[in-house]
This record gives structure tokens, C-alpha cells and sequence, in this order.
């Protein structure tokens, strides 16, 4: 029993390892060919889990000789197109100018529900408001509203607000971050000044974001 508790501790440290290797990526934002070594490092990782009589050698370079390839292949992917096209495919328009491509539904095999559940996805509900529609090679959908149904930009309104960054999360369940501070141009001894105000420590802080010019949102832990 803890052989088995052993192998799995060190199988789950090298499949963490793997997939950062591999890069960030959330489960459907995987590529066709990463989404294929996501499930073959799976499967191998659980042989020498189920079975000890197998060697851990057995798993460890099999996973590492799979995500060494994904990470050449993805190389040679941004240095060719072509190769980016044969393993990830290409987007394929499945709206323009306001209408559905049937062509390239039947070839993506997508039905009417599939598009519909998509749109959904990109909070619009209604077909007749998309001017264009891009089908992703991650399967995802992009969706480009009618001008008359997007909302209005602040250069349409005649208004010029400042540019700024948004607020960085200074400090999270009680910890501060350091680099946090620096992004907005603010130390520790603001930090202490903006707490004393409140009252407040930074243990006793849940949430606490500010921006460049000092505006602070703060969400005290509950008791």
C-alpha cells in the first residue's frame, strides 16, 4: 500500500510538471494534438499506479518523451503555418454578413443546437443581432454583434475618459503582495496608512484591490 501511495504521489509531481511544460491552457482551450497527449499522459500515469509489478521507469519516460514532442511540435507550429494548419486546423466562418453557412455547418457537423448553445455561450440569444460568427480550432465560437446592436464606445458619445490600468489585488485572504504594490506605485508604508483609516490589519483583510491613484476597494474577513 504505500508503494502505491508513493508511485502516485511522484506520478502526480511529474504529471504536474508535464503539463506546465506543455503551457496554460484550460481543458477547452486544448488544441487537437494537445488534447491527444492530455489523455495519453493520463492513461500511462495510471499503469505503474494499478499495477506496481511495472516499473516507474515504464511511465516516467513515456510521458516525458509525449510532452517533449507536443513542446517540438508546437514549435515547429510557429515557425510553419502549414504544420499549424495540418495538427490545429484552421477558424471556419459560420456567420457572415448576418447569415448561417450551412455549408460549413454540415462540414463542422454542427447542428442547430450546437450553434444556438454557442451563441448562448457568448451571452446572445438572439441569431438575427450576429453580423459574423468564427468557429475557433479550439471548437470555441467568436461572435461579432450588428453595429446597431453593440453597445455605444466612449469615442461615439464624444467623451475622452483617461486611460488607466485596472486595480491590482493587494492583498488576498490576509497576505499582501508585494508586487502587487509596486504595479500601482505604492509601498508598504500606504498600505499601513490605508488600513489604519479602516482600522483595519492585514490579517483581518479578505479582499483588498487599489489602482494608480489610490482607490481602494477592501472586504473585510468575516468573523
Amino acid at each position: 500500500m504505500l508503494i502505491v501511495l508513493i508511485r502516485a504521489m511522484i506520478l502526480y509531481l511529474l504529471i504536474i510538471i508535464a503539463v506546465r511544460l506543455m503551457g496554460k491552457r484550460q481543458i477547452g482551450e486544448l488544441q487537437p494534438s494537445e488534447l491527444v497527449i492530455t489523455i495519453l499522459v493520463s492513461n500511462i500515469a495510471t499503469l505503474p499506479i494499478e499495477d506496481v509489478s511495472v516499473p516507474m521507469i515504464m511511465g516516467i519516460v513515456p510521458i516525458f518523451t509525449l510532452v517533449c514532442l507536443d513542446v517540438f511540435m508546437s514549435q515547429l507550429s510557429l515557425w510553419s503555418r502549414r504544420v499549424r494548419k495540418l495538427f490545429s486546423g484552421e477558424p471556419k466562418i459560420i456567420i457572415k454578413g448576418g447569415k448561417v453557412d450551412e455549408k460549413v455547418m454540415r462540414s463542422l457537423r454542427f447542428t442547430v443546437d450546437d450553434l444556438m448553445e454557442s451563441l448562448r455561450s457568448c451571452s446572445v440569444f438572439d441569431i438575427s443581432t450576429v453580423q459574423l460568427a468564427v468557429v475557433e480550432t479550439t471548437g470555441k465560437i467568436s461572435v461579432f454583434q450588428k453595429q446597431t446592436e453593440q453597445p455605444p464606445a466612449c469615442s461615439q458619445l464624444g467623451l475622452s475618459p483617461a486611460c488607466k490600468d485596472p486595480p491590482e489585488l493587494i492583498i488576498s485572504d490576509g497576505e499582501v503582495s508585494s508586487a502587487a504594490l509596486r504595479a500601482v506605485g505604492k509601498d508598504k508604508k500606504w498600505l499601513d496608512t490605508e488600513l489604519g483609516r479602516r482600522a483595519l490589519s492585514a490579517e483581518g483583510v479578505f479582499i483588498l484591490t487599489a489602482d494608480r491613484d489610490g482607490v481602494c476597494t477592501v472586504i473585510k474577513k468575516e468573523v
